[in-house]
């Protein structure tokens, strides 16, 4: 027998069972950023794969594929007639001004536009960006919309206007070691939008599950576990220094154990606050998930 593992290749799994259910506290928790760096995959083969994970035994880890506004027009001819419709989460990266163009492109494609992720233009004020995307909002009440808080001054006037209609987006890694947050700085935003119950995603930086030392070039990696143990404790009654303390926390298997031992009835709490996180690949979260136990594997004979 084999481990049917991610794409074309095995995985292997502290622990087997024929069935390969996704459990909740991971559902949903991996949206596919794959044309984005490091992993820059072509659109179509972006388009091509995200469409085949559709039909694989661990698509319910999967959220919507993530493509910057730009590659919107590009989209038309890589989606069939008779395909289902492409879930998709849109970046603004020059911030609202394109998003009437956004939302008019996506309604004439087979796609189901989930959210978009807006950055903030630099001298722009929290109020005039709110203004601008409640404008080019008013006929899509359903869209999810994530405002990408800067790390700089702005920062704590950004969170403080989030509550309602936006939600929160945190970059937490990027191609220089000074743009990969630290656990103080990263717990501090994350009891912050806990505490106003501002739900948030992720993106950039997140490559493993656990807290890491990346061997090319020794920036210190978040893992995606350690952010949703934060979260966690933040959600239900911890503080600040407990978050910090599960950030920094780098034994693999002292996190996995902790995941597993998460309160049944926490965990819809928890995933309502830290809702995914972007990744250019979706198959090596679910190979690390499945090593780690938390995503059981499947077997094919």
């Amino acid at each position: 027998m084999e481990l049917v593992g991610p794409g074309s290749g095995p995985v292997s799994a502290a622990t087997v069972s024929p069935v390969s259910p996704v459990p909740p506290v991971v559902a949903g928790l991996c949206d596919d950023a794959a044309v984005f760096p490091p992993g820059s995959a072509p659109l179509p083969a972006a388009v091509r794969e995200h469409h085949a994970r559709r039909g694989a035994w661990w698509a319910a880890l999967v959220g919507p594929l993530v493509l910057p506004a730009a590659a919107l027009p590009r989209l038309g001819p890589l989606l069939p007639v008779g395909t289902a419709p492409l879930a998709l989460s849109v970046t603004l990266p020059d911030g609202p001004a394109v998003l009437p163009r956004v939302l008019a492109t996506a309604a004439g494609l087979p796609v189901v536009l989930r959210a978009v992720e807006v950055a903030v233009p630099t001298g722009t004020g929290p109020a005039a960006l709110l203004d601008r995307l409640g404008a080019a909002l008013e006929g899509a009440p359903e869209l999810d919309v994530y405002v990408e808080v800067p790390r700089d001054a702005r920062r704590a006037e950004v969170l403080a206007a989030l509550q309602g209609r936006c939600r929160a987006k945190f970059r937490t890694g990027g191609v220089r070691a000074d743009l990969h947050p630290d656990e103080a700085e990263l717990a501090a935003a994350l009891a912050a939008v806990v505490a106003a119950g501002v739900p948030f995603k992720a993106t950039a930086g997140l490559h493993h599950t656990v807290r890491n030392t990346d061997p090319d070039t020794g920036f210190e990696q978040h893992g995606f576990l350690n952010l949703l143990l934060a979260t966690d404790a933040l959600a239900h009654g911890g503080d600040e220094a407990e978050a910090q303390a599960l950030l920094a926390e780098r034994d693999a298997a002292t996190v996995a154990a902790a995941v597993r031992a998460l309160d049944p009835g926490h965990v819809e709490r928890t995933r309502a606050a830290f809702t995914s996180f972007g990744t250019c690949s979706t198959t090596d979260p679910l190979t690390e998930l499945v090593d780690l136990g938390i995503v059981p594997a499947r077997v094919s004979a």
